[in-house]
């Protein structure tokens, strides 16, 4: 009997080690990412958006290119600026994606690159940003649109840079940026979605 309690004693402190340990190696972030001029890497930031399609399903794509930069300084002056190029839009279907380039959508010939730039960066009592207000400018019009951001990992990652990463969401109308194109069958509402790593400079 006592053998047996001891066996149970020893595991249960062997699993209590192990979640401990879980615990420790987790990539939490205990502190905010660090003030300074960041640009965004690329390789690891996309940009999704959905959209109804006929009420049947919500079609989802991707922009393929992006780039920006920005600084964070919660006791100043912050700012953040996002360049899209608009021809990189990928929605998985090439016949489709040919069409969203044209006129009757984005006109990538005419309208070459979506901008978002920052106006006002509110954050949160641990220096964390939490909203970005700032202005989207897409197929020639530009309108207000605010981010709500939350903060990731910030830290040294194996190559020894100062790597910050944040998500960031929105919800527009493609109809206030001129895009009228099918407004019975595709939806006007569009969801933003936007993963992003930057280096700190």
């Amino acid at each position: 009997m006592n053998h047996h309690k001891s066996f149970f004693s020893r595991a249960r402190l062997s699993i209590a080690a192990v979640g401990l340990a879980l615990l420790i190696s987790q990539p939490g972030q205990a502190d905010p990412a660090r003030p300074g001029h960041y640009v965004i890497d690329a390789g690891h930031t996309s940009v999704h958006f959905s959209i109804s399609h006929l009420g049947y399903s919500d079609l989802k794509g991707r922009f393929n290119k992006v780039e920006g930069e920005f600084d964070l300084n919660p006791q100043g002056k912050s700012k953040l600026e996002i360049r899209i190029p608009t021809a990189s839009i990928d929605t998985n279907h090439e016949k489709r994606d040919h069409h969203l380039r044209s006129p009757d959508f984005f006109n990538a010939r005419q309208f070459p690159r979506i901008t978002f730039t920052s106006t006002d960066v509110n954050y949160n009592d641990q220096g964390e940003p939490i909203s970005i207000k700032g202005t989207l400018k897409l197929h020639g019009k530009s309108r207000p649109l605010t981010l709500k951001v939350t903060a990731k990992r910030a830290a040294k990652d194996p190559w020894g840079n100062y790597r910050a990463g944040f998500a960031a969401s929105a919800t527009l109308k493609r109809s206030d940026f001129g895009m009228n194109y099918m407004p019975g069958g595709i939806g006007d509402e569009v969801k933003l979605d936007i993963d992003m790593e930057a280096l700190r400079q």
